[in-house]
This record gives C-alpha cells, structure tokens and sequence, in this order.
C-alpha cells in the first residue's frame, strides 16, 4: 500500500516536471507541484513510469596493454614451457620430498590433528585447528597448486633459472612459502629446501 502511494506521488510529480519543462515559462517547476493533497490520492493519468535502467555487466576482461610486469603476470603458452614428462617427474619429487618432510616435520611438533595424507596426485596437509593444505599437480598448466590456510590459492610455475616452483605474481618459492607459514602456525622451524 505505501509504495503504490509512493509510485503514485512520484508519478504526479513526473508529470508536473514534464509539463512544466516542456512549457516556455521560466518559473521554477517546484512551484507547479499541486498543493492539495487530494491530487496525491488520484490514480495516475500520466505516462507509465519505465523500469529502472540496469547497468549492463561485463563478463569478459580484457586487460589493458599498457601493464607494467610488476601489476600481473603475462599469459604463458605452457606446453613451450616445460615438456609434459619433465613436469611430471620434477612436480612428483617435489611433493614425494614433501611428504617426507612433512613426516619428519609431524613427529617434531606437537598439533592436535597432524595428519598427512597422499592419494590421487594430491598432497594434503592436516594441522587441525590451525588449518590444511592442499597441494596437487595441474598437468595442462605445468603448474603446482597450492591452497593454504594463511595465504589462500597459489599456483606455482616450474622456474628454470632457480630450479624452484615459483608463485610468478610474488616471486616467492613454493618451499619458502611453506616453511615461513608452517614455522608461523605450528612454532617450529622446518626445513623444507
């Protein structure tokens, strides 16, 4: 009931805004606003009130060319980066290494909940309370994902020149990464590299 009012007193308005603009008076538009109140109650006889124009949405992003290297990435054909059976043998001992360590790591610190478990190409982390990690390998990127308690999706690309897996927004190792936030939340240090 009080927004069919609303539609029509702004309806009425519209319409005395309308006619007074289209006509060559000067006189303020405001001033030609009905007084009475009984005007306000009668049913509109003016134009219907259109719907509102929605913004259209954008569902493709094309980046502009003048990015400089430090805002993002550049896209990569990965299949010229690294030949499938390399990627394979170079991400499989990084996480076999992984796991051992992570092992070793566990009988070191004391969390409720350590668990490690590796199945399907997936490496996962449990540390309770404090959070898990989730590595696997995503073969036709070349890349080794990471999901992290502390620092959310990372996607880690084979660095030839260091010889290590590197997030390309950061620069920052898989291996550094791991043992900065594992020494953050367990309170012990690791050596991972």
């Amino acid at each position: 009931m009080a927004n069919r009012l609303l539609l029509r007193r702004f309806s009425i308005l519209r319409s005395t805004l309308l006619s007074s603009s289209s006509s060559s008076s000067s006189s303020s538009s405001i001033s030609s606003i009905p007084s009475s109140s009984s005007h306000i109650l009668e049913p509109s006889r003016t134009f219907p009130i259109p719907p509102p124009k929605l913004p259209s949405r954008v569902f493709c992003y094309r980046p502009s060319s003048n990015l400089n290297e430090a805002e993002g990435p550049a896209s990569i054909d990965y299949r010229s980066v690294i030949a499938e059976d390399e990627f394979h043998r170079l991400a499989d001992d990084t996480i076999q290494d992984l796991q051992e360590k992570f092992e070793e790591y566990g009988d070191s610190v004391q969390v409720d909940g350590f668990d490690i478990d590796y199945g399907n190409q997936v490496l996962t982390l449990k540390l309770g309370d404090l959070g898990t990690y989730v590595l696997n390998k995503q073969t036709p990127n070349r890349q080794l994902w990471l999901s992290s308690p502390v620092s959310g999706p990372l996607r880690f690309d084979w660095d030839r020149n260091s010889e290590a897996w590197v997030y390309r927004r950061t620069k920052v190792h898989l291996l550094q990464l791991l043992e900065n936030e594992l020494e953050q939340l367990c309170g012990e240090p690791i050596t991972l590299s």
